[in-house]
């Protein structure tokens, strides 16, 4: 196998017909380009796009720790036995049966949580508060109870607050 130095590569070049160097450098040209808009473009632009991510986190972690203080200030109040009211209620709603009835749950004012539910077993439902109020010292600030087609099953809106320790 023969050594190809840039001598030689010159050389051989310069030996070829008019012809043939322009073949051999348009071949070059498109090489160069094919490499430019296949490589290095994208490779840049995704660079680009990551640079703006990275910035728009950065705002993000920026805004964060200028509102995390008032945010933990305003944390609901932990459950007697030192949950939160929403650690209590996702817990005793697994224990009853209720986690695949629950659709949301949002924090409100004062520490108070309202809670959806969709077809949701009545007595399992009314069991379930129960143990809340007198086992987790949780209040029942308001309860909207809907029946469905299903016999047994309802819809329910409940707003809940912990109970003074």
């Amino acid at each position: 196998m023969a050594s190809l130095s840039l001598d030689a590569l010159t050389d051989k070049y310069f030996a070829l017909s008019a012809r043939e160097r322009r073949m051999v450098l348009v071949a070059a040209v498109a090489l160069a380009g094919i490499l430019l808009f296949s490589v290095l473009l994208p490779l840049d632009h995704a660079v680009a796009k990551a640079r703006v991510r990275l910035e728009q986190k950065r705002a993000d972690l920026s805004w964060m720790q200028t509102v995390a203080v008032p945010v933990l200030r305003n944390a609901p109040a932990p459950a007697a036995n030192g949950e939160s009211l929403l650690v209590v209620v996702d817990r005793t709603a697994r224990e009853s049966r209720l986690d695949t009835a629950m659709r949301g749950s949002e924090q409100g004012s004062g520490g108070s949580l309202s809670l959806r539910m969709e077809r949701a077993p009545f007595d399992d439902l009314i069991g379930w508060l129960a143990r809340l109020a007198q086992q987790n010292n949780v209040i029942i600030d308001s309860a909207t109870i809907e029946k469905t087609g299903d016999t047994g099953l309802v819809n329910a809106a409940i707003v809940l607050r912990p109970g003074m320790t």
